[in-house]
């Protein structure tokens, strides 16, 4: 009966060994896709807030998961689900590059409407400066000082969006040019001007 009862406790302490051996097997594969999981989120996070903000939120739910595993020392069951951790992880790159050139696209929609609009409301609100300036007595409606202070911010404007558009930087162009066309409306409203409706 005692012989019996040793056996069982060999048997216990086998069975612990063994399992102990395979959790340590699996420590360094595990410590390795996490990490590799890690550095792949860390890679892409900021474009992806930006981007695909619920996406993102989602796989950091699954890395946090994963990472809680791991520090439980459960690394056969981190090894077993990396590869579905890292593809969802490996799938915001993609994710923010279509999300990239849908923006693009809509970016180079409103600057090519700016590009058309802008410069002929400088013009006309430029022509329009010049001929009051020319008059002896401005109508009490009209806030010339206003208009030119306006222009002049415009045109600041619009010359930041363009160094911004060369240089490859659509959003900060685009931008800057919705500003210069802020300003300009703002002139026109000094001048009773009617801007011209080119483009949106």
């Amino acid at each position: 009966m005692k012989s019996t009862r040793q056996f069982s406790k060999y048997l216990a302490l086998c069975s612990a060994a063994i399992l102990f051996a395979g959790c340590a097997n699996q420590m360094e594969p595990a410590k390795y896709a996490l990490d590799s999981i890690k550095a792949t989120l860390a890679a892409v996070s900021a474009d992806a807030q930006q981007y695909v903000p619920d996406q993102l939120a989602s796989a950091q739910s699954k890395v946090a998961e994963l990472t809680a595993s791991y520090d439980k020392k459960d690394y056969p069951g981190v090894v077993k689900s990396a590869p579905a951790v890292l593809a969802e992880v490996n799938g915001l790159a993609g994710a923010v590059a279509a999300k990239k050139d849908e923006r693009l696209k809509e970016l180079g929609n409103e600057w090519r409407s700016l590009a058309a609009s802008v410069p002929q409301s400088v013009k006309a609100v430029q022509t329009r400066i010049d001929a009051l300036a020319k008059t002896k007595h401005v109508p009490k409606d009209i806030d010339l000082s206003a208009a030119k202070s306006g222009l002049a911010d415009a045109t600041s404007a619009w010359e930041t969006a363009q160094s911004k558009f060369k240089s490859g930087n659509a959003e900060d162009a685009v931008t800057a040019a919705k500003e210069a066309k802020s300003k300009l409306e703002s002139a026109a409203g000094a001048l009773k001007l009617n801007l011209p409706q080119t483009g949106s």
